[in-house]
């Protein structure tokens, strides 16, 4: 008899340390091939790892609120000698890292019809992915044009996501600041919040960036359709026209006959099923609206958005409280940076429940009532004004009948392509959130450039050493590379160098000296593999950090170049000297 297949997790993207939140098979229970076995979560999506074959599941691995990466063994499997032999299974968070799916010729065209537009590149999505593939598209000499559902382009992260958030945070740090300012001489009132005001910034914020790129679409020649776009064969898609601020259809539809397409279909917010529909349960679109000031918020959720809206709506006056069903808030970086981001933050919250879920929510008049389970739940159900869901996002590859075009869509909707972001349909590319983890736009964006210029022909190829991660809060929490925690855990010999901001001479005057920056090396090479930062403006010096990884820097060539002074970046330098014991900031190392 073969040896049970070891089904592993090949890849989830620039996560090292995701928790498994659902078990969906037991030993000896009858698979089939692409069945769900488990359910991984990270700060910003769920996603399944599916069976590479029917067989019977022979042993667990993992159970419940464990943590995995790249290579962990999920389960055994008995199958047949053929399948026993096959690769290891991908998560269903498919990225360009993962094995390039397997390749087809391009379905004869089904569509007869009527055909209002052609162009040589078509782009589905006007997210910071989508618009980067279009504006290179045109670039490189292709006729492009970009489809679109909202008024303005830039999709839910411009409009809607990354930006609106960062300029009410802004505004809400600054708030945060004043209140110390008493105890260094210096006295403001209590702040005035004009709710009208705060949104109008909001939107003249967001205004002024996508005004920006529909010039810069203007003058690139790049046409752009406004609607849903869903394929209808390998060469057409069909898009039914919208209207209005938000994304009504207008009936009105045009078809598109295309040679080449990029597919930056984005995703969506979770919604939990148990939520009644409710206009005071929102999403981090709805908080976003600034609709009101609740007195008491719920976010159901402890990852990266859910935290950062909860800073926003802490600062303009409600009471917070977050519900999160594993036993840590903000999955992704290394524990010691949030332990130092939960102290910095401890005022903000009335309570934390971790390793507790929320059941059941009871719309009333009064409020919203929610009654929760877990090691942490109330016994009685809690009285809320506002609850902001934020349980991941959800890819959009199921939502534009890729099947239509022979596309290649798993059964949580990512798109599995290869290096070169072409999908199993070789005229047909995918980048962004619906090709996997992580769902940031600085991926996109990176991805976006590879696609138009493999589509294009040239020999181009997504090969991003690391990604990082910024959690932009209060402080801000960043980090690239591989963490200490996971490494720790992978038995991988690593040296980890920590310089705290007690020492730096900016971040006390900054009253920042709560922070520290950390870096990790590789034994074996010395070069640097890893690096997180707690405190302002961590997310603006990450950065350095990750050319640092792809440069394979090691210590002395980090701390050897000149860092000004006073800053907080110099204390990456300075941490570098920590691991090669040239450090005078901080006490002499003790002798061996």
């Amino acid at each position: 008899m073969s040896s049970p297949l070891e089904v592993k997790v090949t890849d989830i993207g620039d996560f090292k340390d995701v928790p498994v939140i659902e078990i969906h098979v037991k030993p000896g229970d009858t698979v089939k091939a692409e069945d769900s076995l488990v359910t991984l979560e990270s700060d910003k999506a769920t996603m399944d790892v599916p069976s590479p074959a029917a067989g019977v599941v022979k042993e667990l691995k993992v159970k419940l609120g464990d943590k995995v990466a790249e290579g962990s063994v999920i389960l055994l499997l008995e199958a047949g000698a053929a399948i026993a032999a096959a690769q290891p299974v991908a998560a269903a968070a498919t990225s360009a890292a993962a094995p390039a799916p397997t390749p087809v010729a391009a379905p004869a065209g089904s569509y007869a019809g009527k055909v209002d537009l052609e162009t040589d590149m078509l782009v589905l999505g006007a997210g910071p992915g989508g618009y980067s593939a279009a504006f290179r598209s045109a670039d490189l000499g292709l006729k492009t044009l970009l489809v679109e559902r909202y008024a303005t382009l830039g999709g839910v992260c411009l409009n809607v996501g990354c930006i609106p958030s960062k300029a009410l945070l802004h505004v809400t740090a600054v708030m945060d600041e004043t209140q110390h300012m008493s105890d260094l001489g210096v006295a403001f009132a209590a702040p005035q919040v004009d709710l009208d005001k705060l949104r109008a910034h909001k939107a003249k914020v967001v205004a002024k960036l996508t005004t920006g790129l529909a010039g810069m679409a203007k003058a690139r020649r790049v046409d752009v359709v406004r609607g849903y776009g869903a394929f209808l064969d390998a060469h057409h898609i069909e898009v039914e026209e919208t209207t209005g601020t938000a994304q009504e259809k207008t009936g009105a539809k045009k078809v598109v006959k295309f040679q080449r397409c990029i597919i930056a279909a984005g995703s969506a917010a979770v919604h939990l099923p148990f939520l009644p529909r409710d206009p005071r349960i929102v999403d981090s679109t709805g908080a976003l609206e600034l609709r009101a000031q609740p007195e008491k918020l719920l976010v159901i959720g402890g990852g990266i958005i859910g935290l950062e809206m909860a800073t926003v709506y802490s600062t303009l006056g409600a009471r917070v409280e977050v519900v999160e069903m594993l036993e840590t808030l903000m999955q992704g970086p290394d524990r010691d940076l949030v332990k130092v981001w939960e102290k910095q933050n401890a005022h903000r919250f009335d309570k934390i429940m971790l390793k507790t879920k929320t059941v059941a929510v009871e719309a009333k008049a009064d409020g919203l009532w929610v009654k929760f389970e877990g090691a942490q739940a109330p016994a009685e159900p809690q009285r809320y004004d506002m609850i902001l869901q934020s349980a991941g996002r959800s890819p959009n590859g199921r939502k534009i009948a890729a099947d239509k075009a022979g596309v290649t869509v798993d059964e949580r909707g990512f798109i599995p392509v290869d290096s070169q972001m072409r999908t199993n349909v070789a005229h047909i590319h995918a980048i962004g959130d619906v090709v996997g983890q992580p769902m940031l736009a600085h991926k996109a964006v990176h991805e976006a450039h590879v696609a138009a210029e493999a589509a294009a022909g040239q020999k181009s190829h997504f090969d991003a050493s690391v990604i990082p991660g910024v959690a932009y809060t209060n402080p801000e929490v960043a980090w690239v590379g591989l963490g200490e925690d996971a490494a720790k855990q992978a038995g991988r010999k690593i040296g980890v160098a920590k310089f705290p901001w007690a020492a730096s001479g900016r971040a006390i005057a900054n009253g920042a000296e709560y922070g520290f920056t950390k870096l990790v090396f590789d034994e074996d090479t010395h070069r640097i593999v890893g690096g997180s930062i707690v405190g302002p403006n961590a997310g603006d010096m990450i950065g350095e950090v990750a050319l640092a990884i792809e440069m394979g820097c090691d210590a002395v060539d980090i701390g050897k170049t000149i860092h000004p002074h006073p800053t907080l970046g110099e204390s990456i330098g300075l941490t570098a000297e920590v691991a090669h014991g040239t450090c005078t900031d901080l006490p002499a190392p003790r002798r061996k």
